[in-house]
C-alpha cells in the first residue's frame, strides 16, 4: 500500500494585506502628522495637497514607468536570446547596465534641458534605472528554459513564435516577474527625485523638511513611500505561481 501524499497548506499572503492597510491608515488625515508632530517643531503639519493625492501621483509615476519597463525591456529580452545573437545580448546587459551605474541626479539633470520640468524626466529617469533587473532577468529566465523542451514542442509541430509564448514565456514567468518587483521597488524610491523637477509625489514632503530642517515632514514622506514600496513588492507577489516545495 503507497502512502497518498497530502497537499501543503496554502501560506497565507499576510504582506498583501498588512503593507496596503498600514499605507491606507496612514493617509487617514491627521493619523500619520500627528504620529511625527514630536519631531516637528512650530505648529502642526499641514499638506497642500493632501497626502492621499501625493501618493497617487507617486504611484502613477512608479506604474507608468514600469509599463514602459515592460514594453521596453521584455521584447528586448526575447531579440537577444534568439540562438546567434550571443555578443548583441552581451552589448544589451552591458548598455542597460550603464542606467544603474550614471547618478539618476545625473540622469535627470541631462534630461530636463530636452524634456522641461515634470513628468517626463522624471519618468526617463524611472525607466533607464528600472530597466536592470527587467531585462537580466528576462534574460536569465529565457536561456533557463529547458532545450529538451523547446525540442519537444517543436517536434510536436509548434511555430518559433507558438514556442515562445505557449513554453518559453510561461517558464520564465516566475524570474521574469522577480524582476519586474525589484524594478517596481527601486523607482518607489527614485520617484521621490522627481519632486525637485516638479513631478510631485512623496518627495515633496521629503524635500520639504530637508529645506525647512523639519524632522517630521522629511519622516511623513519616507515613511509613506516605505508603506507604498512594500505594498506594490507584496501585491506583485501574488502573481509569482506558488511552488510546492521538493517538486
Amino acid at each position: 500500500m503507497t502512502a497518498r501524499r497530502l497537499p501543503r497548506p496554502t501560506r497565507w499572503p499576510w504582506g498583501a494585506a498588512l503593507w496596503p492597510l498600514l499605507l491606507a491608515v496612514s493617509l487617514l488625515p491627521g493619523v500619520l502628522p500627528r504620529l511625527v508632530q514630536p519631531l516637528s517643531p512650530g505648529g502642526p503639519l499641514t499638506f497642500d495637497p493632501p497626502l492621499w493625492q501625493l501618493t497617487l501621483t507617486h504611484l502613477g509615476l512608479v506604474l507608468l514607468a514600469t509599463a514602459a519597463v515592460l514594453l521596453l525591456g521584455v521584447p528586448l529580452a526575447v531579440i537577444v536570446t534568439r540562438p546567434g545573437r550571443e555578443s548583441l545580448r552581451a552589448l544589451t546587459e552591458t548598455l542597460a547596465g550603464l542606467g544603474q551605474t550614471v547618478p539618476t541626479l545625473a540622469i535627470l539633470a541631462l534630461a530636463v534641458p530636452a524634456l522641461g520640468f515634470g513628468w517626463a524626466p522624471t519618468l526617463l529617469g524611472l525607466v533607464v534605472y528600472g530597466l536592470v533587473p527587467v531585462i537580466g532577468n528576462a534574460i536569465a529566465g529565457l536561456l533557463a528554459v529547458d532545450r529538451g523542451l523547446l525540442d519537444a514542442a517543436r517536434g510536436m509541430g509548434m511555430s518559433e513564435r507558438q514556442r515562445l509564448w505557449r513554453v518559453e514565456l510561461p517558464l520564465a514567468l516566475p524570474v521574469l516577474l522577480a524582476g519586474v518587483r525589484t524594478s517596481t521597488v527601486y523607482n518607489v524610491g527614485t520617484a521621490t527625485v522627481g519632486a525637485a523637477l516638479g513631478a510631485g509625489g512623496l518627495g515633496v514632503p521629503i524635500i520639504n523638511g530637508l529645506s525647512q530642517q523639519n524632522t517630521g515632514l522629511t519622516l511623513v514622506g519616507a515613511i509613506l513611500a516605505a508603506l507604498l514600496a512594500l505594498s506594490l513588492d507584496a501585491l506583485l507577489g501574488l502573481l509569482v505561481p506558488l511552488r510546492e516545495a521538493g517538486r
